[in-house]
């Protein structure tokens, strides 16, 4: 027994990885779009209701464009990642949804 040093368990860095992707940034990434959905959709309801008062007109579309704004950008950025793993040819080995990537053993000539 060694009681100078504490034992650590190691795990490895791309299933850290794997585990943050799957855990938190996917399910972060889709609460982001629905926010914005729901804002969008707040900003409708408040264009709809308040048609006689002006100024809460204006405040229900700047609500909606900032809800397009959001939705456009996150729609934006799955559409250039699914252009950057279709032109590498690896949409079949990355799985954002699992997390998972499959990578090919490296064999050096």
């Amino acid at each position: 027994m060694n009681f100078l040093f504490t034992n650590v368990a190691y795990a490895g860095v791309d299933s850290f990885i794997v585990n943050v992707n799957r855990e938190i940034i996917n399910p972060l990434i889709l609460l982001l779009f629905a926010l914005a959905l729901i804002y969008f959709l707040y900003g409708m309801f408040e264009f709809i209701g308040n048609s006689t008062n002006d100024e809460k007109k204006t405040i229900g579309k700047s609500h909606m464009l900032w809800g397009i704004i959001g939705l456009t950008i996150m729609m934006g950025v799955w559409t250039i990642l699914n252009i950057i793993l279709n032109t590498l040819n690896i949409q079949d080995q990355i799985n954002p949804q699992e997390g998972t990537v499959k990578l090919n053993d490296y064999n050096p000539k």
